[in-house]
């Protein structure tokens, strides 16, 4: 690869990295805000608006995955998990430190928007540490297996494997540090996962658009990766 086209790669998946870490760290801050979405009145989606940037982390774990190959994609997993452990310690020691009198935030308020922040960082993390590297791990499995074919087979199988993990696994420590009633588990289950698995299978033309074009710059054959 010329010097020039390495050095657009390099700049392109430093862009995706950064757009991953900080849609998974916004995900974490956000989480304790709760929507609904009725599409055509066929389903009332019950779901946390922490729910909203996560589906862009997987889209872009599967791009890297694709095109820069296993290894670059667990990297920026891994610095997400970093930056994500980070975040949960700046708000501890924000929340820990004192307001001043005219303070347009006092303690209690800021307390009471991130002071559940580090649970939900923890129950993210686990969650998403598992989902992560199922969804690598499945995604270079039917890459092997399809010798680089059908990417639309390992875009949906891998992210819908891990989607069900994470939305298991997120409530489930949730609801166990008492963060969410039990009450409200299945319902939230059963709306985030089928949410998540909307949105992956709306990702699929973009995934290929976006494939496409890296190919086509780069000159990638099918299946082929930049090393």
């Amino acid at each position: 690869m010329r010097e020039k086209d390495r050095q657009l790669a390099d700049t392109i998946y430093l862009t995706l990295a950064a757009l991953f870490i900080a849609s998974l760290v916004a995900s974490n801050l956000i989480f304790q805000k709760f929507f609904y979405w009725e599409p055509f009145g066929l389903y009332k989606f019950e779901v946390s608006v922490g729910i909203l940037p996560y589906p862009i982390t997987f889209l872009i774990t599967d791009i890297l995955s694709e095109i820069y190959g296993k290894k670059k994609a667990n990297q920026v997993v891994i610095a997400g998990i970093f930056a994500s452990f980070f975040s949960m310690l700046i708000i501890l020691v924000a929340d820990f430190a004192p307001a001043i009198e005219n303070s347009p935030i006092n303690n209690n308020e800021f307390h009471k928007v991130f002071g559940l922040s580090p649970l939900a960082v923890f129950a993210s993390m686990m969650a998403y540490l598992c989902a992560q590297f199922v969804d690598i791990k499945i995604f270079h499995f039917w890459k092997k297996k399809t010798n680089g074919k059908h990417l639309w087979l390992r875009n949906n199988f891998s992210t819908f494997a891990s989607q069900f993990i994470d939305t298991f696994t997120v409530l489930f420590l949730l609801s166990s540090f008492k963060i969410l009633p039990w009450s409200i588990f299945t319902s939230l289950l059963i709306s985030g996962f089928l949410f998540k698995v909307i949105v992956a299978a709306l990702d699929t033309p973009i995934l290929y658009g976006l494939v496409y074009l890296f190919r086509k710059r780069f000159h990638l054959k099918i299946g082929e990766e930049i090393l």
